[in-house]
């Protein structure tokens, strides 16, 4: 069982400010909310970049680049970014901008998600050989890949494919929804069934607390008193959420503490991941 807590900011996601109207949109809003929540504890910091003329998700190396390295200047945490939601892209064309990140040594962790599943009226699709090069990727360039787990399937697929890659150890991000249907609800029968199904797959393997359109706060001190990780932000909440990602990371710090847990620092996260 981890000895501390990683806790994980995402500070905006695909959505766009008419669904989530507090996200920051401008490097300089992202890099600046980025070092705050850092400041407040949140070692690792998830990012989306956008064009900012139109606030449209625009997945581009320098604009990730310019992100990284300006928080990195400030404040010492890990920062990654996501890829595009699919649509007509290859394999080669959705991990561009990760490829470039990782020849360019800003990587630490990277988005490689292990299935496909119905979000609403969309349909998030990662074929097999989009997953496979991306974690190719990451066996290369030795980059953590972070799964989002959507269902139990992505667990076990995600473990199986892991193994058969020889990538650096995945950090399984557990996803829950109070709005959509995916998955589990924020329960912790929920959380039970992840962990006993993460027990048999990937045992030992480091795991946190996330969603989409959720409040996980009420999860988030058991997941700390288990061992587990914790990630909040305006990705993650609910839509039209009041909370700016300052504010989500302050309760999401008091739910941990008030576990009994401390905060890792990004370093502190970095050895663990080393220790596995």
């Amino acid at each position: 069982m981890a000895t501390q807590t990683w806790l994980e900011v995402a500070l905006n996601g695909p959505w766009g400010r008419d669904m989530q109207p507090g996200i920051p949109v401008r490097v300089a809003d992202i890099v600046e909310q980025g070092i705050a929540c850092a400041n407040e504890g949140a070692a690792i910091v998830h990012v989306h970049s956008y064009d900012e003329a139109s606030g449209m998700q625009h997945d581009d190396a320098d604009l990730y680049a310019r992100i990284i390295e300006g928080i990195r200047a400030r404040v010492d945490c890990i920062v990654y970014p996501t890829i595009p939601f699919g649509g007509e892209h290859t394999a080669q064309s959705r991990f561009a901008a990760i490829e470039a990140l990782a020849q360019r040594g800003l990587l630490e962790w990277a988005v490689v998600d292990p299935g496909s599943v119905n979000i609403d009226e969309y349909v998030y699709a990662n074929p097999h050989d989009h997953i496979q090069h991306g974690l190719a990727l990451a066996a290369r360039h030795r980059f953590h890949p972070g799964y989002a787990i959507y269902e139990p399937g992505f667990l076990r697929m995600g473990a199986a494919l892991a193994r058969a890659a020889a990538v650096p150890q995945p950090i399984y991000r557990f996803m829950f929804s109070d709005d959509y249907t995916f998955g589990f609800p924020p329960a912790e029968y929920a959380l039970e069934a992840y962990l006993r199904l993460l027990a048999d797959e990937a045992p030992g393997a480091p795991w946190m607390v996330a969603g989409l359109a959720v409040d996980i706060l009420p999860l988030a001190g058991a997941a700390a008193a288990r061992g587990g990780h914790v990630r909040v932000g305006l990705e993650d909440a609910p839509l039209g959420s009041t909370r700016t990602n300052l504010e989500w990371v302050r309760e999401a710090r008091r739910a941990i503490e008030g576990a009994g847990r401390e905060l890792a620092s990004a370093d502190e996260v970095r050895r663990a991941l080393d220790a596995y």
